[in-house]
């Protein structure tokens, strides 16, 4: 199944994706929320599905939200790509790097990204994120995709100066509004044939940045799932967005490239769709 969020922002309702059509399934699931998935929520869509439950046409030009709702955290995984870690000059970790990414910036796929206020640094990052099936806590990683409920596109833009120049720890780069798109969809994990080889892409202005591959990856998803789990509990409908590819603006040689005021930045990953963001700048 690919699952969808659409509507206005703050009042969406759940969807599914069908081929090229869109079905509103608001008449059997409340949200796809952590209730919706900690309570074998996809199980029982899916049974619907099959027995031929018919469902109303959305219309394609209704905006899409995130495929999930609010969850209790937002975690990514830093400099999870070999390349990534020379274009940034930074060591290949030994274990996975841990952030969090505020709640309030998860947005719908095509949703303007909002410069932050006195930004000057604002920074693209094309991700493959997991959200979380089931309450996790001390996983083994043979077990661990037990655990995934499916796949979806992030967008985990970054603000630099604040990241990096300001002192303290990388969310307050990380945690602005519109600073995580998520989407289009949700796949569940049927859907997709080999999570570890989806060719994955980002332009700015349709010049290209990113061009890579989930095959790239350090830490692969089992072992995210297994590690995560030792230090806290992922709850169902948690995100996990497991880290960039090279091309991004802060290691473009000799002079970085940042986003401003009108750019457009479209990204894609195999099988799981594409977004687009158009950037504005911050006003009250």
């Amino acid at each position: 199944m690919k699952l969808i969020r659409f509507g206005a922002a703050g009042s969406e309702k759940p969807g599914i994706l069908v081929g090229e059509k869109r079905y509103d399934v608001s008449s059997i699931v409340t949200d796809y929320n952590e209730s919706f998935f900690e309570n074998n929520g996809l199980e029982k869509l899916k049974s619907a599905i099959e027995s031929g439950t018919s469902f109303p046409e959305v219309a394609c030009d209704i905006r899409l939200g995130s495929p999930v709702a609010r969850p209790s955290k937002i975690i990514c995984i830093g400099l999870n790509y070999v390349d990534h870690c020379h274009e940034t000059g930074a060591p290949i970790p030994t274990e996975p790097i841990i952030f969090f990414k505020s709640t309030t910036s998860l947005c719908g796929p095509n949703d303007n990204l909002i410069i932050p206020k006195g930004s000057e640094k604002t920074d693209w990052e094309v991700e493959l994120a997991f959200v979380v099936g089931k309450k996790a806590s001390y996983v083994e990683e043979a077990d661990a995709l037990d655990y995934v409920a499916g796949y979806a596109l992030l967008n985990d833009y970054s603000e630099r100066a604040f990241q990096i120049e300001m002192g303290g720890q990388w969310a307050k780069g990380k945690g602005c509004d519109t600073f995580a798109p998520l989407g289009p969809v949700l796949a569940t994990q049927d859907e997709i044939a080999d999570v570890n080889n989806l060719s994955m892409w980002l332009t700015v202005n349709g010049k290209k940045f990113q061009n890579s591959n989930t095959s790239n990856l350090v830490f692969k998803i089992p072992f995210l799932v297994h590690y995560l789990s030792q230090f806290m509990t992922l709850l169902p409908g948690d995100i996990i967005s497991t880290g960039t590819p090279p091309g991004v603006g802060l290691g473009i040689k000799p002079d970085p490239v940042y986003v401003k005021a009108g750019d457009v930045i479209e990204l894609g990953i195999e099988g799981l769709g594409s977004s687009k963001q158009v950037a504005v700048a911050y006003s009250k």
